[in-house]
């Protein structure tokens, strides 16, 4: 017993508390945290104030000088390297590291936030293209998700212990879920080849089908084979029909509707 020891006891943790130290404090990721928080935060406290603008409610503004209108993408930036460096130059440890994160976080959730801008040099906030930035937005915030709980990209999780120490097994494996990861990019399925990273069977569903049309696949490879064009065509069409009035509420509920006359009739 603590008292026969001479040693403290230690208090009764929660199932929270042991979660959060040993899962968040122990292994450093106190710093990613507080990035992903600041991260989504930002983005989301941006696109409620830019649509506020937009509908002309509130006391917000867009900032010009010299006539020239200031993208919060330019804050963004000057946040994210002085977040960066200063991440750099405290080595992650202790407040200092973690105020950094924040500040690269934040600065992050700006830049992303006008990620269709730099995409595509206009101002295309908008309209359909800007919701490219509402994507890569959901997209760094899984990947943040997935690194920050600990799963390891390309199914090596899944292997056993003894799997593990079998240096082939795990080389091969990571290369074909990575190839296979790469094909499904190329075939314009982004969310497959993300999702395929961490799941091997994915990946390689993703890799068998057929690309989406406009892909780098279908522009290489399809260009000299019309029917499989033809398919393909076919079947983004059905699949655009039924997920895109889904995935499209979404991105309207996150980043607003796009202005309706530019959208694609």
């Amino acid at each position: 017993m603590a008292f026969m020891t001479g040693q403290p006891s230690r208090p009764a943790w929660s199932p929270m508390e042991e979660w959060w130290y040993r899962d968040i404090v122990d292994p450093g990721k106190l710093p990613l945290l507080a990035a992903l928080v600041s991260f989504v935060m930002t983005f989301l406290v941006t696109r409620t104030v830019t649509r506020l603008i937009r509908a002309g409610h509130g006391p917000f503004r867009n900032v010009s000088a010299g006539g020239v209108h200031i993208h919060h993408a330019v804050p963004g930036v000057v946040l994210m390297v002085a977040g960066g460096f200063a991440g750099i130059a405290t080595g992650q440890a202790g407040w200092p590291g973690v105020l950094a994160a924040v500040l690269f976080g934040v600065g992050a959730g700006l830049v992303l936030d006008e990620f269709a801008l730099i995409l595509y040099l206009a101002d295309v906030y908008w309209t359909e293209q800007g919701r490219r930035s509402v994507e890569a937005v959901v997209l760094t915030t899984a990947l943040l998700v997935m690194v920050l709980a600990g799963v390891v990209p390309f199914g090596v999780d899944a292997l056993s212990e003894e799997e593990r120490r079998q240096r082939g097994v795990l080389a091969g494996t990571v290369l074909l879920n990575f190839a296979a990861a790469l094909v499904s990019l190329a075939k314009g399925k982004l969310w497959t080849a993300v999702a395929g990273a961490v799941v091997p069977l994915i990946a390689f569903t993703g890799a068998v089908r057929l690309a989406r049309p406009g892909s780098f696949w279908d522009r290489r490879l399809y260009r000299n084979r019309p029917r499989t064009r033809e398919r393909a065509r076919r079947r983004a069409r059905r699949h655009d029909r039924r997920w895109s009035p889904v995935t499209g509420r979404l991105q309207d509920l996150l980043g607003g509707t796009p202005d309706d006359e530019l959208r694609p009739r």
